[in-house]
């Protein structure tokens, strides 16, 4: 396949590189990603200013925008390739549970859910352990264009950091849930002004059996297939009573 790479944690990420130098034994690959860290940007795109996209000398290209931003501009003609799919990745971290939501490994595969074959984003819960991730991905490619989900579906895959020998197997998972997030840090800028750093993530609140939580903890690999359709449609019949003679 021709295969479209993407991360959130830059074009020089070693996640990355691990990752282009697995799949590319077997596919052929196109890599564009943000030039800096871009870890937490979820979904967004650059609205309010054109994007530069610059070649490396390694035949990657880098973008001073979002990866939702690479992704959209790699499948929307901007280089002369018409990718089959997107592989987002190896981020250097965990994106279980609640992590998908600010996720921009996450976002740059959903940003993918328009193409022929599902995309995937692969992240390693940890930073050790990156060739292990990418064994993963490249296991998973296998048999990838003969997977028949939901239209618009992506699959999201959280690698626990080990040696490959070390890894039970796959389990398919549903997403678990944090706690709140937590307090941020606040601090002041050279210029003296208040300043605030994000707190941490917050504890595992939902990491019961079934959940991704609970497969990395076990050892085994999460598979969680997610979808763009945020909408709760076990509410639907509790807002339609609630609005009933609101107006």
């Amino acid at each position: 396949m021709q295969l479209l790479i993407s991360n959130d944690d830059g074009v020089h990420a070693q996640g990355l590189s691990y990752l282009v130098q697995e799949l590319e034994q077997d596919h052929q690959v196109t890599v564009i990603a943000p030039d800096r860290d871009l870890s937490g940007a979820s979904n967004s795109l650059t609205l309010s200013r054109p994007v530069r996209m610059m070649p490396q000398k390694n035949g990657y290209f880098s973008i001073d925008g979002t990866p939702a931003d690479c992704v959209h501009l790699g499948i929307n003609g901007v280089l002369d390739i018409a990718p089959d799919m997107v592989v987002s990745g190896i981020n250097h971290g965990a994106n279980l549970g609640d992590d998908v939501l600010y996720s921009g490994t996450v976002a740059a595969a959903m940003e993918g859910r328009y193409l022929a074959h599902h995309a995937m984003a692969l992240s390693l819960v940890g930073k050790v352990h990156f060739l292990t991730a990418a064994k993963v991905a490249r296991q998973l490619m296998t048999g990838m264009q003969k997977l028949n989900l939901p239209e618009r579906c992506i699959i999201n895959v959280n690698v626990p950091d080990l040696p490959y020998d070390k890894i039970k197997g796959i389990k398919v998972t549903r997403l678990g849930s944090r706690e709140i997030g937590g307090t941020a840090m606040d601090a002041q800028d050279p210029r003296g002004h208040q300043c605030y750093w994000i707190g941490p993530a917050g504890k595992v609140k939902d990491g019961s059996p079934g959940t991704d939580f609970h497969a990395v903890e076990e050892g085994f690999v999460s598979v969680t297939p997610l979808s763009p359709d945020m909408a709760c449609h076990e509410a639907f019949d509790r807002v339609t009573h609630w609005l009933q003679d609101k107006f």
